[in-house]
């Protein structure tokens, strides 16, 4: 990767000599400006106003207009000659937890490569430095012209800088947000986090431009001379617009999709699994194991019978001691009988 920018990382009394490479790329979709008659380009020319005619790239310097309205003609060697320490220098400034820096005031996105095999061993330093402490590097730093603020961390292996605004430079929220007292269920809460739940996590690998797709696929369409597919077009153009609907509803019909796409996707897994070779089917009963059984039935067996016959010897217990109640009753009737009476 080709270096936009060389320097130091100024950390303490260690100097790391680095370079800055882009870490990102632009797949953006651009066109040209052309003449609807004829196909021609459109091309921009940078005309004086005073004499209307084309500069050259070479006689073209920069101005700052002051408030007055005076333009004031600034040379490279003006600007070379500013006391900036930051000129050749990412100068870090101090650590910080990374959550204590809002996403909002990120800019761009560089690498930073070690320049030269001096520069390994602090390079290496810094970025276990901060892989160990958790936290990331402010620093200041003058890049395309200005400068700005920048935010050092561990990406992967390497170290990464992200250019930052400053403080001023981030607009107020006012009057974003709407306006008044809106009032949410708590249905309407938990439908929302049934379907954060339902949608799970994000594959990034399956994360692409359709617009540029769709883009491509027309030019080549018109390209082989066929018939563009402008119908399939709309469709996914108008796949993200609607009309405003009851909220609860398109959050049911939400978790529904979402559930739905979950059960097709598990589908195709089962699918895929089926293809595997079938799996052995489960062993039969060994002998023993058939013997075992056999023992358990002849014991619950011998169980319910023992159970029974001691509840016949009771019944036969009982039926044998009535006779005997019996005889006893009557001799004691016997004997009351025979006694004598007393008399008056």
């Amino acid at each position: 990767m080709r270096s936009i920018w060389k320097g130091t990382i100024s950390f303490g009394l260690v100097s790391i000599p680095i370079k800055v490479v882009s870490a990102t790329e632009n797949h953006s979709v651009s066109f040209h400006q052309v003449h609807t008659a004829d196909g021609g380009r459109i091309r921009y020319r940078k005309v004086c106003e005073l004499d209307e005619e084309e500069v050259p790239r070479e006689e073209i310097g920069r101005g700052f207009e002051t408030e007055e309205g005076r333009t004031v003609l600034l040379t490279d060697d003006d600007l070379a000659a500013l006391p900036l320490p930051t000129a050749k220098t990412v100068e870090i400034l101090g650590f910080v937890p990374a959550e204590e820096i809002d996403p909002i005031q990120l800019d761009r996105s560089y690498y930073l490569a070690a320049d030269g095999k001096r520069a390994d061993k602090p390079y290496v330093l810094l970025r276990e430095a901060l892989r160990r402490s958790g936290k990331v590097a402010v620093a200041k730093l003058a890049l395309r012209a200005r400068e700005s603020l920048g935010m050092l961390r561990v990406y992967e292996d390497a170290l990464a800088l992200h250019t930052m605004l400053w403080p001023d430079e981030i607009r107020a929220v006012g009057g974003v947000a709407p306006e008044g007292q809106v009032e949410v269920r708590d249905a309407e809460l938990d439908l929302a986090d049934t379907l954060m739940e339902t949608l799970g996590e994000l594959d990034w690998s399956d994360l692409r431009d359709e617009y540029r797709e769709a883009l491509e696929e027309l030019v080549r369409a018109k390209v082989e001379g066929a018939e563009p597919p402008g119908e399939e077009l709309r469709r996914r153009a108008e796949a993200g617009g609607g009309k405003l609907v009851d909220l609860m509803s398109v959050l049911e019909r939400s978790v529904q999709e979402a559930r739905s796409g979950r059960q097709e996707g598990e589908a195709t897994v089962h699918e895929l699994s089926d293809r595997q070779p079938a799996k052995k089917a489960p062993a039969k009963k060994t002998a023993a194991s058939k013997k075992a059984a056999s023992k358990q039935a002849a014991a619950k067996k011998t169980a319910a019978k023992q159970g029974a016959s001691k509840q016949a010897a009771k019944k036969t217990g009982s039926k044998a001691a009535a006779p005997k109640k019996a005889a006893a009753k009557k001799k004691t009737a016997a004997k009351k009988s025979t006694r004598p009476r007393k008399t008056a």
